[in-house]
């Protein structure tokens, strides 16, 4: 009996030294699982982040591409006039050639002009047009005659024509813009020249315009335009 109780007391004392902390590879141990925690929770977040990236950059594609299918459909009412998808371009065609040497369009080719681009301003004052439509960029083109700079302000000019013809039409032209189609204009348009940097197959194919349609990025806004004097749009001098 007292070696019964003797045996007992020594396991008490025993277990009464046992040290209470927890030992290194314990501790590392949890380390490791928090670590393993912390990173997965991070990585979780940043795929979460790249997903909706993607998601929107989609979003983006199909609604312009929406767009670019109500311009085509616009296009087929007039014929003539083509979309490159590819390059966002509207090509005129036959239906805005110019002469050699010349940045004059006949009163025809002006009212056609006039006529589309009020297509296009209806669809850039829609939801997806007001979104995506930045800038619409009038792109006067030459011939491979002639020196470079000459045929640089032929471009030019030819650019220019157009801006003319919406915002300043000949008496002539049957066809114009009203007054808010012609801020619209103003507010959207941009006058670019390429010489005969994109000459066509042939020298009469190259003497065109073409308008090419830039879009807004995921992170740009449209500007603020309040500031933009109205109305006073002069008159044609090229």
């Amino acid at each position: 009996m007292f070696t019964k109780y003797l045996v007992q007391g020594s396991r008490n004392k025993d277990d009464g030294e046992k040290p209470f902390w927890i030992s290194f590879a314990d501790l590392m141990t949890a380390l490791m699982v928090m670590f393993l925690l912390v990173m997965s929770v991070a990585l979780l977040a940043v795929t979460n982040e790249v997903s909706a990236t993607d998601q929107a950059k989609a979003q983006r594609e199909k609604e312009i591409d929406e767009l670019l299918n109500k311009i085509e459909q616009a296009a087929e009412r007039y014929p003539g006039i083509s979309i490159d998808r590819n390059r966002n371009v509207i090509d005129f065609g036959d239906r805005a050639r110019f002469d050699t040497g010349s940045s004059n369009l006949s009163a025809e080719q002006s009212q056609y002009l006039s006529q589309f681009v009020s297509e296009i301003l209806i669809i850039s004052r829609e939801q997806l047009g007001q979104k995506w439509i930045k800038r619409i960029v009038a792109e006067g083109f030459a011939d491979q005659r002639g020196d470079y700079l000459l045929n640089l302000n032929l471009s030019l000019q030819r650019s220019q024509r157009v801006l003319c013809v919406l915002l300043s039409p000949a008496p002539s032209q049957q066809h114009t813009l009203n007054p808010e189609e012609r801020e619209q204009v103003r507010d959207l348009f941009l006058v670019g020249g390429y010489s005969f940097n994109s000459a066509k197959a042939s020298l009469e194919e190259s003497r065109r315009i073409e308008l090419r349609m830039e879009f807004y990025q995921l992170d740009e806004s449209r500007p603020a335009l309040n500031d933009i004097p109205r109305g006073n749009f002069g008159v044609c001098r090229i």
